[in-house]
C-alpha cells in the first residue's frame, strides 16, 4: 500500500511516498480505510527532527488521526466495527497511509452526516481546545486570548470559549483577512502576531491559551490579568527561552500561573465522552470545522510546505 515516511528530518521535501506491506491488525486493534488524514502541527514538528531526542526517527510514518471504513478487526474487537465510519487516533504516526491500524479504545463512530474530512479536522483539535480551557480553570464572564488561532486547536478554542460564556475572546493573526473569519467564528478582538491590537486590544486577559511557544512565548505572561492562567496546548513555534519562569517571578503578586497541556493526561473514558459530543455538535451544525484544502496522500510534500509557509487557516486534510 502506499505511505508516506519522512526519509529525512528538515524541511518538507524530506517527505516521500513509498510502498509498505499492507498492515493485519493485531489483537485489540481494527484496520481501516482511510478516508481523510488529518495534516498536524505535530506532524511538522517531528518531520523537522525537533523531537529525535524522543526517539523519533527517519523512516518514521507521521500522521496521528484518520477517518475511514474498518474493514478488519483483530482478537478481542467485536466484528460489528467491520463496515463502520469511524475516526481514529493512530498515535504519534502511522496515519499518512492509505490503511491504518487503531487501537479499538481511540476508534469512534461517526454521524452520518459527518464527513471523513471534517472528523480528521475536528477529532484532535477539539478534544485539546475543550481540556486545554478546562486545564486553564476558564470560566464564564473571564477574558480569553487566543494564540495561533488560525490553526484548527486555536479555531476550536475560539469556538468554545465563545459557548463558555468568555467576556472576550481576543486572537493572535497574521493577517486582517483572517482576522475577520476569525470574528465569523466567535472572536471579539483581533491581535497581530506580536500581541499587539492598538484599539482593540484589552489591558489584560484572564486565561491565554498558546499553541506556538517559541521564543515569543514570555511576552504573553505579561498580558496575564492577577490571578492569570497561560497554557501551552502546542509548540508549533518551538522551545521558549529557558529562563521563561524569570517572568513570573518578576510579577510575583500578580499570582499568575503557567501550565502545560496534552491531551494524553485526560482519562479515556473523559476523552470518548467529549470527543463523541462534538461529533454530534458537529453535525447539528453547532461547531464549524474548517477545511483549508484537501489534497491527495501523494501530495503531502504539499500539504507541508503550505504548513511551513504559515498559510493555513484551519486544516489541511489528505486522502488516498
Amino acid at each position: 500500500m502506499k505511505a508516506v515516511a519522512i526519509k529525512k528530518f528538515g524541511g518538507p521535501e524530506g517527505l516521500s511516498v513509498i510502498d509498505i506491506p499492507g498492515p493485519a491488525p493485531a489483537q485489540g486493534q481494527v484496520l481501516i480505510a482511510t478516508e481523510a488524514i488529518g495534516v498536524g502541527g505535530v506532524d511538522v514538528v517531528i518531520r523537522s527532527g525537533a523531537l529525535a531526542a524522543y526517539g523519533f526517527r527517519e523512516g518514521h510514518v507521521p500522521g496521528g488521526e484518520v477517518a475511514g471504513t474498518v474493514t478488519a478487526v483483530g482478537d478481542g474487537v467485536d466484528p460489528a466495527w467491520v463496515g463502520q465510519r469511524v475516526w481514529a487516533f493512530t498515535g504519534t504516526g502511522g496515519g499518512y497511509v492509505e490503511q491504518a491500524i487503531a487501537p479499538i479504545g481511540e476508534v469512534f463512530p461517526l454521524p452520518a452526516s459527518l464527513s471523513a474530512v471534517h472528523a480528521v479536522t475536528l477529532g484532535s483539535s477539539g478534544v485539546v481546545a475543550h481540556f486545554g480551557l478546562s486545564h486553564a480553570q476558564f470560566s464564564a464572564g473571564e477574558a480569553v486570548l487566543v494564540r495561533g488561532a488560525a490553526g484548527s486547536i486555536g479555531i476550536m478554542t475560539v469556538q468554545l470559549a465563545t459557548r463558555g460564556g468568555a467576556s472576550a475572546v481576543a486572537v493572535t493573526t497574521s493577517s486582517p483577512e483572517r482576522g475577520r473569519r476569525l470574528r465569523d467564528l466567535g472572536a471579539t478582538h483581533v491581535l497581530d502576531r506580536s500581541g499587539e491590537g492598538g484599539a482593540d486590544d484589552l489591558p489584560g486577559y484572564d486565561v491565554i491559551i498558546d499553541v506556538i511557544a517559541g521564543e515569543h512565548m514570555p511576552s504573553f505572561i505579561d498580558r496575564l490579568n492577577p490571578n492569570g492562567r497561560l497554557v501551552v496546548v502546542g509548540a508549533v513555534g518551538g522551545q521558549p527561552p529557558a529562563d521563561f519562569g524569570t517572568r513570573l517571578m518578576a510579577a510575583f503578586q500578580k499570582s499568575m500561573s503557567f501550565a502545560t497541556f496534552s491531551g494524553a493526561t485526560v482519562a479515556e473514558p473523559a476523552r470518548r465522552a467529549v470527543r463523541m459530543e462534538q461529533f454530534a455538535a458537529a453535525a447539528r451544525g453547532e461547531l464549524l470545522t474548517v477545511v483549508h484544502e484537501v489534497l491527495p496522500l501523494e501530495h503531502a510534500v504539499l500539504a507541508h510546505q503550505k504548513m511551513d509557509a504559515g498559510e493555513v487557516f484551519g486544516r489541511i486534510a489528505l486522502t488516498p
